[in-house]
């Protein structure tokens, strides 16, 4: 799944702009993602180099995580480009981080694109690490067997996933839904193909996965609007080996984007599928 970018498009495009205006030029700019994620944008003509990018962005998980970062979120977002992002304290009025970015500090060079593309994958860091902090109790035995409560996780609206901790793994749950019938005959054969693949001798370092047109028994008892699903229940195994090390960042950042993945997939096996009849028709 590396296909999935990290970088928000809108907001390195406004850096952009700011970093390579031929003058001076002031932005106060409000920029929404996901229809839950805010920046803002702001600095001024008489010093446009010195930006100021507030984040207002719900917990992934909510009961679970604070509303405030967590020290690890923060230190996490102090890893972005330390010589040209600080944190402002307090944050902005009705946002719960505020980043002072001293463009000045950009080499004029070829690198310049990639410094602004890690100040803008902020909110990609910052939902990681919030999942991050949830798999790392994988190893966790402080409940007894039967105890374990689905986490709803919600990355993009109306996209929650499950995640289910139990004795050594953590149990990972899509519900998967689409608005045409055609591409829920496209996605299952897709499943089908990963299970395959997945559940293979060949692949035995990769978690094990499955597909049920039904919910697993362990989202019994959750809310019947996250259960309704036209295209099925995807679920991955994970095991205490899949959150280890570098290995760690990879899966959080496949899970997170598996939703979108899939559709991916859908739209581009659509795509070829018109061109083959197009030309065939032709």
């Amino acid at each position: 799944m590396a296909c999935m970018d990290r970088v928000s498009p809108a907001l390195k495009q406004i850096l952009l702009k700011l970093y390579l205006a031929d003058k001076s030029i002031e932005i106060d700019h409000h920029l929404y993602e996901f229809g839950s994620i805010e920046y803002h944008i702001q600095s001024q003509a008489s010093n446009p180099l010195l930006a100021y990018l507030s984040i207002s962005i719900p917990p992934l998980c909510h009961g679970i995580l604070p509303n405030n970062l967590s020290p690890y979120t923060i230190e996490m977002v102090k890893g972005i480009c330390p010589n040209v992002v600080e944190i402002e304290e307090p944050a902005r009025d009705g946002f719960q981080l505020t980043l002072k970015l001293n463009l000045y500090q950009i080499p004029r060079n070829k690198d310049y694109v990639k410094v602004i593309g890690d100040i803008s994958s902020v909110q990609s860091v910052i939902l990681s690490s919030q999942l991050k902090e949830i798999l790392w109790n994988v190893n966790s035995d402080d409940a007894s067997p039967g105890m374990y409560k689905p986490i709803k996780l919600v990355y993009h609206p109306r996209e929650p996933f499950f995640v289910i901790r139990q004795p050594q793994r953590i149990i990972a749950v899509f519900p998967i839904r689409f608005r045409e019938k055609s591409d829920i005959v496209i996605a299952t054969t897709f499943f089908q193909e990963l299970m395959d693949v997945g559940n293979s001798d060949k692949w035995t370092k990769t978690p094990p996965c499955t597909w049920s047109a039904i919910p697993p028994p362990e989202l019994r008892g959750e809310a019947f609007e996250d259960l309704s699903t036209n295209g099925g229940f995807f679920s991955f195994d994970i095991s205490s080996r899949h959150v280890e090390g570098k290995r760690l960042d990879k899966t959080v950042w496949n899970l997170l984007n598996f939703n979108t993945y899939v559709r991916n997939h859908v739209k581009v096996t659509m795509t070829i599928k018109y061109c083959f009849i197009t030309t065939i028709s032709s």
